[in-house]
């Protein structure tokens, strides 16, 4: 991969999220006066790491921990012949595959996540994404018997883990799994773990503009700001949060246009077709994994579902976006220590 310059990389998913000036008690900004801002170009996007000029002390931790997600994308990347899922995809529908604790650990937390979410959350839609063309950019509508071809390899019900062997195995062939709409929240989490164990206490990690995990926050906490490109004259909303993790999903940078419809790249997997009905989908929970496979799912599913979700889950706050009127987000549960202005 080639690195972009910087304040031009856009990840692959997203688009939805900056970091605004964070504001101290009082209204003064940057109490220290300046940010040091540790990146690393990683998982198609700009992993970055911003302390405050009094942390400068802990700016080779946070290279430490951003080259932790280079050895992540070494063993996630489904682009990668040689990483662990890789490995997966090629073997496990012959035989079981033994992966690292790690990774069984988040395997299952994706099964989990997919019964929570109705199937709207799978990390096997990859035949449905390469059916529509999204995997290597060239998107088209593919015909009805391919879609129902891709659709026949798609589901987590062909998955099997058995967390005592840390083994994979697929009951069916051709099942691929691809860890696109959770690994760059999972990448956030452990190089957040990492900077918490040198003593870090505030820190805001990014992964191009779809995932943000806040650590702390002086003074009133972090605020990011919510963007949509199919908005360009206002912000969706802006947040102010402190230790939480907040992901976007949305179609406004990878779609296609035909026949005079739009396209976006987030497959429902249940339809075999392109989610439609939302222009974006932000989630805030206590950490960034829950939060990036969140927004896939809720996406996909609409507001039913992030209303569903919400009810029994009291620590997720969602912000969807109709595509549709006003397009103002409309939020949903609700998270302590959250501070929410819709714009």
């Amino acid at each position: 991969m080639t690195p972009a310059a910087d304040g031009a990389a856009v990840s692959r998913r997203g688009f939805l999220t900056r970091p605004c000036r964070r504001r101290q008690a009082g209204g003064a900004d940057e109490a220290r006066g300046y940010w040091i801002r540790v990146c690393r170009w990683a998982m198609a996007c700009r992993f970055e790491i911003t302390l405050a000029g009094e942390d400068g002390a802990f700016a080779p931790a946070a290279k430490a921990a951003l080259d932790e997600i280079d050895q992540l994308e070494d063993e996630l990347s489904v682009f990668r012949a040689t990483s662990t899922i890789s490995a997966v995809n090629r073997r496990a529908a012959e035989q079981p595959v033994v992966v690292p604790r790690y990774l069984i650990d988040l395997l299952a937390e994706c099964q989990q996540l997919h019964r929570e979410t109705d199937g709207a959350f799978d990390i096997t839609s990859a035949p449905l994404s390469r059916c529509w063309g999204f995997l290597r950019r060239n998107g088209q509508v593919p015909d009805p018997e391919a879609i129902a071809a891709s659709r026949a390899l798609v589901g987590f019900d062909a998955v099997h883990l058995d967390r005592h062997e840390r083994a994979v195995c697929f009951t069916r062939a051709g099942t691929e799994l691809n860890m696109g709409a959770i690994g760059k929240g999972y990448a956030l989490d452990r190089a957040g773990s990492g900077l918490r164990a040198t003593g870090v206490q505030h820190a805001l990690f990014s992964a191009g503009r779809s995932s943000i995990l806040a650590i702390g926050g002086h003074g009133d906490g972090w605020q990011i700001e919510l963007v949509s490109p199919q908005i360009a004259a206002r912000p969706l909303a802006i947040l102010t949060l402190r230790d939480a993790a907040v992901g976007t999903s949305g179609a406004g940078v990878q779609f296609f246009v035909e026949d005079g419809r739009r396209y976006g790249h987030v497959i429902d997997p249940r339809t075999g077709w392109p989610a439609r009905g939302v222009l974006s989908v932000s989630v805030v929970a206590s950490d960034a994994t829950r939060a990036d496979a969140l927004s896939t799912a809720f996406f996909v599913g609409g507001i039913a579902l992030a209303e569903r979700y919400c009810a029994t889950h009291p620590d997720v706050l969602a912000l969807v976006t109709p595509d549709a009127g006003s397009r103002r987000p409309v939020a949903v549960g609700g998270r302590s220590g959250v501070r929410l202005a819709i714009c």
